[in-house]
């Protein structure tokens, strides 16, 4: 299954369509309710932003004016309503994010391309507190969701889980590497060391970025 290259990318104007098919609301009502269901910790969600995507997704035809509303001395409240192109793209779009897995590009893993400038030991030390990070996160979200599930069905927390689970899974990884880096046991750790030592990269390296560039 191949993507499509899509008129919008911001993942909040895939939130406000999919928000939209149950009724119209005005951009300031359909930030609140984001944040009020939790989806603020899925997406970065800020009222100057949503106006925008909103304008956007009007401009494209995916929402229009459902209504305008005025209350005495108050200004003007436009409420916007889904399109049945709005729709489509909103099913469409939710398919492909569900189906394709996507290179996204996350900043640790660049940060763990680009380790090596880094000597070993204080690796070990940064790694520590990442690790004290992500197993505090892991216990605050365990903890959060325990409580939801006393009052939510649990179709409405998956993403809660899926983000535990991912935690767990860094976590768990850290942890290994963190191991074999305090033994000597990771390949090509002493080579590292040796780097930062001398200041020259080790013989064995350059063979391999010579060989590679070869090919």
């Amino acid at each position: 299954m191949v993507t499509k290259r899509r008129k919008l990318s911001n993942p909040l104007a895939l939130a406000v369509m999919v928000l939209l098919t149950e009724r119209s609301m005005h951009p300031y009502e359909i930030a609140q309710t984001l944040r009020r269901r939790g989806k603020d910790t899925s997406l970065k969600i800020n009222y100057g932003s949503l106006y925008t995507v909103v304008q956007n997704l009007e401009k494209h035809g995916f929402v229009e004016v459902a209504e305008v509303q005025r209350q005495g001395k108050r200004p003007e409240r436009t409420l916007y309503g889904i399109t049945d192109a709005g729709r489509e793209e909103a099913t469409e779009w939710l398919s492909d994010l569900i189906a394709v897995p996507a290179q996204e590009f996350p900043i640790f893993e660049t940060a763990l391309s680009l380790v090596g400038v880094i000597h070993p030991d204080e690796v070990v030390r940064l790694l520590g507190e990442r690790l004290k990070t992500l197993e505090f996160q892991a216990a605050s979200t365990r903890g959060g969701l325990t409580k939801l599930c006393e009052s939510l069905p649990r179709i409405f927390l998956v993403e809660s889980e899926y983000r535990l689970h991912m935690v767990e899974a860094e976590a768990e990884w850290v942890r290994g590497l963190l191991r074999e880096l305090k033994d000597g046991t990771l390949d090509g750790v002493e080579q590292w060391r040796s780097f930062h030592e001398t200041g020259e990269i080790p013989p064995e390296f350059q063979e391999l970025e010579d060989r590679h560039f070869e090919k």
